[in-house]
């Protein structure tokens, strides 16, 4: 019995391992959580969202994104372009040609790179397999001739002009995640417990006392909340008495 219960939890953690790779396979990063975003097109299923990471290569950039989640398919690596493939998202990587020291992550949907890619473009990046699915509604080929955001000026997209993102934009996209610092400390202490520059809920100023409780204190001549209960009563006094019992006539 004891046998095929710890079989049976094998087996259990088995198929769990499982399941997390398989949800884990081809789900995109989250470039959303590391870059700012930048400029915004399309609309509905047909959206480009471009992100700037300054001061990082693309081939540094590729990396910190394909370690995060092992992309479908990934182009070879290069300094001013590649591609990453996450299930229904293209991620483009572009050197920024007026900042060489930047990057742009291009995030495209799928319905985008249909309407403005060419297959001749892609070819030198992606697989013709996946070429092939992804323009099988194109007879094979792309309807653009779109290359990318850094060439939007000469290759505009059919699908929209980008535009800088407006507050809505920022408040669709996950917030940007910064660090950030802070502190506890023990209640009662002197120190700042705030996070941030901001103050904390918990600040005590030096002025405030300390607040205590005590077992053997009463407050205004009544029991403390803590006190042993007194003993206020006195044992009932008995007396014993004599009698006797008489038999009815």
């Amino acid at each position: 019995m004891k046998k095929r219960l710890a079989h049976g939890l094998k087996l259990m953690l088995v198929l769990s391992l499982v399941m997390s790779l398989l949800s884990a396979c081809g789900a995109a990063p989250s470039v959303q959580d590391t870059y700012p975003l930048e400029s915004v097109s399309g609309s509905g299923q047909s959206t480009s969202y471009v992100y700037r990471a300054e001061n990082r290569t693309v081939p540094e950039v590729a990396k910190e994104l394909s370690d995060q989640r092992k992309p479908d398919q990934i182009s070879a690596e290069s300094t001013e372009r590649m591609f990453l493939v996450y299930q229904d998202q293209y991620y483009h990587l572009q050197q920024d040609p007026k900042k060489p020291e930047d990057t742009l992550v291009e995030v495209d949907s799928k319905e985008y790179v249909r309407q403005n890619y060419s297959s001749s473009f892609l070819q030198g990046y992606l697989t013709a397999t996946l070429i092939g699915n992804l323009f099988d509604t194109f007879g094979g080929r792309g309807s653009g001739n779109y290359r990318g955001y850094t060439d939007r000026d000469t290759y505009k997209p059919s699908a929209g002009s980008y535009r800088a993102p407006t507050s809505n934009d920022k408040k669709l996209a996950p917030p940007l995640t910064v660090e950030r610092k802070g502190s506890i400390t023990r209640r009662g202490s002197d120190k700042d417990t705030s996070v941030g520059s901001g103050s904390g809920w918990f600040d005590r100023k030096k002025d405030q006392s300390r607040g205590s409780i005590d077992r053997n204190k009463s407050s205004g001549g009544l029991g403390g909340l803590f006190d042993s209960p007194k003993k206020s009563y006195k044992k009932p006094k008995t007396r014993v008495g004599g009698g006797r019992i008489m038999r009815r006539r």
